[in-house]
């Protein structure tokens, strides 16, 4: 990949870097190249330390056969990203998703303490390593972590694994209003009991799973007596309802696969995140005409528009009320048209200054990052 990488830049040729392409409608548009690499042949367990909770992998394996691989010893990388059956390891981390237990177990910067990525200078750099805590100075990956490509090739990530609950129990509590539902979050929030999830939706998020009211999802783990402690504080609620096993599964699949089932059944649909504060999140919510998802314990929220005009309209409208909103999802046109990311912040500069160090020609992933980069 370095040599590939070093030779493409030597020849002053734009490259576009991938894995298998899974979140091709995130992010910035996907430019004509006339180099195009892909990390799918990278597909080695480097090294896997079961007693010490770690592993060191290959960008191109796939997200899923790395999960069932740590399954086979009861441990994870609690990352629950969408597009999850065809994302790879890499992909992965570049694009920094993660989904609903982020509340309890942190995105990608928070689960990777190293990796390996090659640059168009042809050199494959070392940054971090295969400890959990690592002192030893500024760890240049996390850069990596959400680039989109537009800086180097990961080539390999080395996780901190987390041991899977000896239980695992879910529960939905409905509400008549999103005032009653976001009460009862502030009421979790404070209580003893700290789901490893507490996601929100809509009823129109809800009807997948045959509800019609605002719902709260919430997942719990831990030792049996924990987790009974869990259903009795959450039965107190009126038509509360507990899940495991096979019902649990299929529950957090359809949340967390709800981006990709709605772009597939939508070929021109855009999805908009916001990230904001806990108290923020309800007017938020209550702002998206369709679908909408929220993290209600982290403070990121999901909405879904199946017509590019009300997408942009409520962009317009999220960009006056200072919300930090982005354009995650949407057709090649919607992106080349739309500003994807109308309010980069005060770290955009240094972030340009970044791309300049690593890309002085912009040769790579052009405008990946929501166009911006």
């Amino acid at each position: 990949m370095a040599e590939a990488l070093r030779e493409a830049a030597g020849k002053g040729q734009t490259i576009a870097l991938a894995g298998n392409s899974s979140k091709r409608r995130m992010a910035g548009p996907v430019e004509d190249a006339s180099c195009n690499l892909t990390t799918m042949s990278l597909r080695r367990v480097v090294v896997y330390e079961p007693r010490d909770l770690t592993i060191s992998v290959d960008a191109g394996i796939g997200w899923q056969e790395f999960v069932h691989l740590l399954a086979e010893n009861r441990q994870m990388v609690p990352l629950d990203p969408p597009f999850a059956d065809s994302a790879t390891v890499g992909g992965v981390i570049a694009a920094n998703v993660s989904g609903p237990r982020r509340r309890l177990y942190g995105t990608a910067r928070d689960l990777v303490i190293g990796m390996q990525f090659a640059t168009l200078e042809g050199k494959v750099v070392q940054t971090g390593g295969m400890v959990v805590k690592n002192v030893a100075g500024l760890d240049i990956g996390k850069l990596m972590i959400g680039s989109f490509g537009t800086l180097a090739a990961i080539t390999t990530v080395n996780f901190k694994v987390q041991p899977r609950p000896e239980v695992q129990r879910s529960f939905l509590l409905p509400f008549s209003s999103p005032s009653a539902a976001f009460a009862a979050r502030d009421s979790i929030l404070k209580s003893q009991v700290q789901p490893s999830a507490i996601d929100l939706l809509n009823p129109q998020a809800a009807r997948g799973i045959g509800l019609t009211q605002w719902t709260l999802a919430l997942a719990a783990g831990g030792g049996a007596a924990a987790v009974d402690r869990y259903e009795r504080e959450f039965a107190q609620h009126a038509d509360a309802r507990a899940f495991e096993g096979d019902d649990e599964r299929a529950l957090w699949r359809h949340v967390e696969q709800y981006t990709p089932e709605f772009l597939a059944a939508h070929d021109d649909g855009t999805v908009v995140r916001v990230s904001c504060t806990l108290k923020e999140l309800e007017p938020v919510m209550a702002s998206f005409p369709g679908a909408a998802i929220a993290r209600a314990g982290s403070g990121v929220c999901y909405g879904y528009f199946d017509d590019l005009g009300r997408a942009a309209e409520w962009l317009a409208e999220a960009v006056r009320r200072e919300w930090k909103a982005v354009i995650e999802y949407a057709s090649d046109q919607c992106r080349r048209t739309l500003d994807l990311w109308p309010s980069p912040g005060g770290n955009f500069e240094l972030m340009k200054r970044v791309k300049q160090l690593f890309d002085p020609s912009n040769l790579l992933n052009r405008g990946r990052l929501y166009r911006r980069i």
